[in-house]
């Protein structure tokens, strides 16, 4: 007996057919004893062909013994399970004709055969078992997450587009909460996945504004992580689409939800807020605060980069002279000090004015952002608009001392062209620019002393 079940799983694992009408004619039971009640713990030959694809293998032992597809190994895994897992479409189909209720099996882990698809991103697989059971697409697993979850959470976009495209219901579907009240959109953007928080903002009816159990956003979750350059594009899509902080949020009575819109929940309306029309648009700098903290982020990292690892590096040895007359001595330089400062001082100098100038005037963007002071008053725009301007002008400067330390003496007339011109051309824009505000200050002094003397008439 213990040859015949080796010879089995040999024909399994080979998907030979012919072997395994050869050992029917041998042992027409044998198929019958593989089963849990005689003491099977692993996996039943079933398990293996339906792994590695053998198609007309299982189709062979489904035909003649239908009830081995219920069988679960020691991992609780069904031969869909592994089937699913794999993205043998062919073979999920053979197996799902035999009993569709199979697609509501959990294996260990607490996963359906179609969750196990989707977050191995079985397209296929997916798209079969949606059209056969859509019903398995609403279970829930874990910590409450729905399939959509655990697509998010395995970077599954595509399958995201096809369930959100199949699974009929779509506005609660995309925007159930696991255990943590934490939809789709929550972990796609805690996870910084760009072209997911995208296809959900633009492409579905999921709720922008929806908090977590601890009462978080979207975006407040994005203003709570670890600093990246894909903050902006995030943060950007989320805007657009009306998106908003906690703290941005004003009173409810100054918010309608209108009829009709993508975004609309009768159940919570108050996550889902859109600006009445008789309210002011939000200010510039609440719209790109997000944004600005980043830039200001990086350019104090740049900047603190430049401080502690100058243009030219640092010397590597100490270099002592010594006076065979008097048996003084002296560091010619040490280890660890800056090249540029004992090559070339005073460049030395302008680098360090200018960097910590870009340096310091970062840090006070950064500290102007989160102290909460009045941002709509003219005073505090002003002050963080020059503060801006002083940061870039300063790391423009650092710049063009960086190029001209480390180019080559014979290169150092061109280059001190070409960084001269885009100077220049950066001072123009500067010049214009103010130019533009100085302009708009004077036709507001204009007309508001046309105001008074009007008033005194």
């Amino acid at each position: 007996m213990e040859d015949m079940t080796s010879r089995l799983y040999s024909a399994a694992v080979k998907g030979s057919v012919t072997d395994l009408l050869e050992l029917l004619q041998q042992d027409r039971l044998i198929l019958d004893r593989l089963t849990s009640a005689n003491g099977f713990t692993t996996e039943t030959p079933l398990h293996v062909a339906a792994m590695l694809g053998h198609t007309q293998f299982v189709k062979e032992i489904l035909d003649r013994k239908p009830q081995l597809a219920k069988e679960s190994d020691s991992q609780r895994y069904l031969a869909l399970h592994l089937a699913s897992a794999k993205g043998h479409v062919e073979i999920v189909k053979a197996l799902v004709f035999v009993s569709p209720v199979m697609c509501f099996a959990r294996d260990k882990d607490g996963l359906n055969p179609l969750q196990l698809a989707a977050i191995k991103g079985r397209i296929g697989v997916v798209r079969e078992l949606v059209k056969v059971v859509p019903d398995a697409a609403r279970a829930t697993c874990g910590q409450g997450e729905t399939i959509l979850h655990l697509c998010v959470k395995h970077n599954q976009l595509d399958v995201i587009r096809l369930l959100v495209d199949q699974v009929m219901g779509n506005y609660e579907f995309v925007n159930a909460k696991d255990h943590y009240g934490m939809t789709i959109l929550h972990l796609a953007v805690a996870d910084k996945q760009i072209e997911t928080t995208r296809f959900l903002v633009t492409n579905t009816s999921i709720e922008v504004n929806a908090v977590n159990a601890n009462g978080f956003t979207a975006l407040d979750l994005l203003a709570q992580s670890h600093r990246d350059i894909k903050d902006f594009d995030i943060s950007e899509s989320l805007r657009i689409v009306g998106a908003l902080r906690t703290i941005d949020a004003p009173p409810q009575g100054n918010w309608t939800v209108p009829h009709g819109h993508r975004n609309h929940q009768p159940e919570a309306a108050q996550n889902n807020l859109v600006k009445d029309k008789n309210q002011p648009p939000e200010d510039w700098l609440t719209r790109k605060r997000d944004s600005l903290m980043v830039v200001a982020s990086l350019i104090a990292t740049m900047a603190f980069q430049s401080g502690s690892n100058p243009p030219g590096g640092l010397w590597q040895d100490d270099l002592i002279a010594g006076d065979s007359n008097n048996n003084t001595t002296r560091a010619l330089h040490m280890a660890g000090k800056s090249i540029m400062a004992d090559k070339k001082p005073n460049d030395y100098a302008y680098f360090l004015y200018s960097n910590t100038l870009g340096f310091v005037a970062s840090l006070s963007i950064i500290l102007l952002l989160v102290t909460g002071l009045p941002f709509k008053k003219r005073l505090f725009m002003w002050v963080l608009t020059v503060t801006v301007w002083v940061t870039i002008t300063a790391m423009a400067l650092t710049y063009r001392i960086s190029v001209l330390h480390f180019t080559p003496s014979h290169q150092v007339p061109v280059a001190t062209r070409v960084v001269n011109y885009g100077l220049y051309g950066w001072s123009g824009i500067m010049a214009l620019v103010f130019l533009l505000h100085f302009g708009n200050l004077v036709i507001k002094f204009d007309k508001m002393v046309e105001k008074i003397v009007g008033e005194k008439r």
